[in-house]
């Protein structure tokens, strides 16, 4: 094997530097026509790419309510290391609803700040780009579904971060909080049955789960 001279290692070294910047400003100068592009979608040539740009622009609420509208089944990820499976009953603003339907519980409700990511066959990841229609339900925010479950009274399971569990009855909603009075999931609301409360950040809940085997009694 030949050594290389310091000359000539010097001039390597300087041969690699020199190729490796031209790859990144050959990169920067594309980043900068994309960007472009994006600001002008008719600049855009047919094809793949074409069809990437269209996405570009669609928010993953977008994509959610048309996996809501089409039944398609979905896992869902969770921060706190939850895969909730199972079939999107309802997508607002910034939350989610998903059924399992073979569990007698039924229905979570997930703000978007916990979702970690969507898991779909090829099948729905189509499904997932096509248009949705828009409804008064859309623009439902995640606050305005907790103050309906304290004006309904429902008991409810409130998975918070840090893996704590809770379980009562919403007595109210603030702008950023809602109050809890703890009681046994399998109980109604009553001054006797009720142990404590809480006041929980709203950014703090990973889901919550309406009782409907209490509430539907």
């Amino acid at each position: 094997m030949r050594v290389l001279s310091s000359v000539e290692s010097r001039g390597r070294e300087r041969s690699i530097v020199y190729a490796r910047r031209v790859r990144w400003d050959t990169f920067l100068e594309d980043l900068g026509s994309r960007v472009d592009v994006v600001k002008d979608p008719d600049r855009a040539g047919p094809g793949r790419d074409d069809h990437r740009l269209r996405g570009a622009h669609t928010p993953l609420s977008e994509r959610l309510r048309a996996l809501c509208e089409a039944q398609r089944p979905a896992s869902v990820a969770l921060i706190d290391g939850t895969t909730l499976a199972g079939r999107l009953r309802a997508v607002g603003a910034d939350w989610l609803a998903i059924a399992d339907e073979a569990s007698p519980c039924g229905l979570w409700l997930v703000p978007f700040a916990s979702l970690v990511a969507v898991g779909l066959a090829q099948a729905e990841v189509r499904d997932s780009l096509r248009a949705a229609s828009s409804s008064g339900g859309a623009r439902m925010l995640w606050a305005m579904v907790m103050r309906d479950l304290a004006r309904r009274r429902v008991p409810v399971s409130v998975q918070v971060r840090g893996s704590h569990l809770l379980t009562g009855t919403i007595d109210r909603v603030g702008a950023d909080h809602l109050e809890l009075a703890l009681h046994d999931a399998a109980a109604f609301r009553r001054a006797g049955a009720v142990h404590g409360h809480r006041l929980v950040a709203l950014a703090a809940i990973v889901w919550l789960r309406p009782d409907a085997h209490v509430a539907g009694r």
